[in-house]
């Protein structure tokens, strides 16, 4: 079920908000949260459901285990034991074929031809992510940053939220506790404005921008080999922006839903293209799971602790894990390798980076980024290779299907991403011409759901 379908809005959401306002004890909605979660998710493979019940249930007990025991042996198991379970069900679903496929390229390279049989693997949807919010809940139960709850309910409702399941942002049990605990006391318009407001902008730029640029270069770039310069550029401008438009558009969506039932999500997006260095673009972009990243995986590295190169080392194998999160192929582990190269080289040179006009750093780094999501929206290295060719060899004539509504479509996204607000400083009080506004974009994309078949938000497949 998707977020900008007609079921969802029409059947799913206002069955689930209405009957979650009847219910009056916190327990009851946590129940109600848990069912719905797991009704949104049977709606795109049922069977997953039973998979991530066993997630939940392992991390529940976990926590259950940390709350009892004290002694550092058992403590030390409560952790070990269910986050490589977790992890192994990740690792088995995502990694698998991709480890079969480089174990033939490897015996390849040797003179053998191994040729393993790949196993015939749906990856669940939404699993990279409710397996990041189980593994932070029990790593901060274990470091006491979080106090475990023994509410099953209240822990499956923060496992199942429909509103950020199947494409975060990544939600860590702390920064909605206190809303959980407090949700049987909840004040339905508390945040009725601010929680549509959201949720209406989201749609608009998953509807009306995002799936508008994919219309035309999704097609010119499955020929991508007949592409000028030109077209290569204006195809991975509209890439870039159709990804963040997509994605951040989810998170809002997400974020107002969560506000819908009382509970604040965190920012996952801060204007991102508006960095002026790289590190300052990972600050921005995809927050939940670049502080993940840094708080699960480089600090507990070593971080900045260590000197000299080991500072250089961390970084590029949380940037090379963190690329192979977002998929199994080489091309993402290459945008990984890519992006921690860039952030070694600030690290190593930001005292004259950072004394350059803002306006040049703005410039370059949007540039370097926009070359890195070549890597990203690549299906191989032929493909990234040719673009790449494209993008730095001498201007053509652009030759691209639809192109006047792309670059009219570049313009407004452009224009917002560099120069609005984003959705998080925006004041989103109803005034008249606020409720025009979003009554307008509203009707704009029920008219685009309503004429077009409904498209999956591009963080799914992740």
């Amino acid at each position: 079920m998707l977020f900008n379908s007609l079921p969802f809005l029409y059947g799913f959401l206002p069955v689930t908000y209405i009957i979650f306002w009847q219910l009056k004890s916190k327990t009851q909605r946590y129940v109600w949260l848990t069912l719905t979660g797991y009704a949104f998710y049977a709606g795109w493979n049922y069977k997953f459901c039973a998979l991530m019940a066993f997630s939940t249930v392992v991390a529940y007990l976990a926590g259950l285990g940390l709350l009892r025991w004290q002694d550092a042996r058992r403590r030390r198991l409560c952790l070990i034991v269910p986050v490589v379970v977790d992890l192994g069900l990740l690792a088995f679903f995502k990694y698998t074929n991709f480890a079969l496929e480089t174990a033939d390229i490897i015996g390849a390279w040797f003179g053998s031809a191994p040729d393993f049989r790949k196993l015939d693997i749906v990856l669940p949807v939404g699993i990279s992510f409710y397996t990041f919010h189980t593994v932070t809940y029990i790593v901060d139960s274990y470091r006491r940053v979080i106090t475990p709850t023994r509410n099953f309910f209240e822990f499956s409702c923060y496992v199942s939220l429909f509103a950020q399941l199947v494409a975060g942002p990544i939600v860590r049990f702390r920064q909605i506790e206190a809303d959980l605990e407090n949700i049987g006391q909840g004040d339905r318009s508390k945040y009725l404005e601010i929680g549509w407001s959201f949720f209406v902008i989201g749609l608009a730029k998953k509807v009306l921008l995002a799936d508008t640029i994919a219309m035309v270069i999704d097609p010119a770039l499955a020929d991508y080999a007949r592409l000028s310069s030109a077209g290569a550029w204006l195809c991975m401008l509209g890439y870039t922006y159709q990804l963040y438009f997509d994605f951040s558009g989810y998170s809002d969506m997400a974020v107002g839903l969560g506000y819908l039932f009382g509970l604040r999500l965190p920012q996952n997006f801060n204007s991102p293209y508006r960095a002026t260095d790289i590190a300052d673009f990972w600050r921005r972009w995809h927050i939940s799971l670049s502080t993940f990243l840094r708080d699960y995986l480089y600090i507990p590295l070593g971080g900045n602790r260590r000197p000299g190169w080991a500072i250089l080392r961390n970084l590029l194998i949380t940037m090379v894990l963190g690329g192979l999160w977002h998929g199994a192929h080489w091309t993402f582990a290459f945008w990984g390798v890519y992006h921690g190269i860039l952030l070694v080289l600030y690290r190593l040179g930001h005292q004259w980076w950072d004394n350059l006009p803002a306006l040049v750093r703005r410039v370059v780094t949007f540039v370097l980024v926009v070359i890195g999501w070549v890597f990203f929206r690549s299906t191989d290295f032929t493909m990234a290779v040719t673009l790449l060719q494209k993008m730095f060899s001498a201007p053509g004539e652009v030759s691209i299907a639809g192109q006047s509504v792309l670059l009219g479509a570049l313009a407004v996204a452009a224009a917002l991403a560099h120069l609005g607000p984003n959705t998080f400083e925006l004041r989103h009080n109803w005034s008249r011409a606020a409720t025009v506004g979003m009554a307008s974009l509203l009707i704009a994309s029920l008219l685009v759901i309503y004429g077009a078949r409904s498209t999956p938000f591009l963080y799914f497949q992740f």
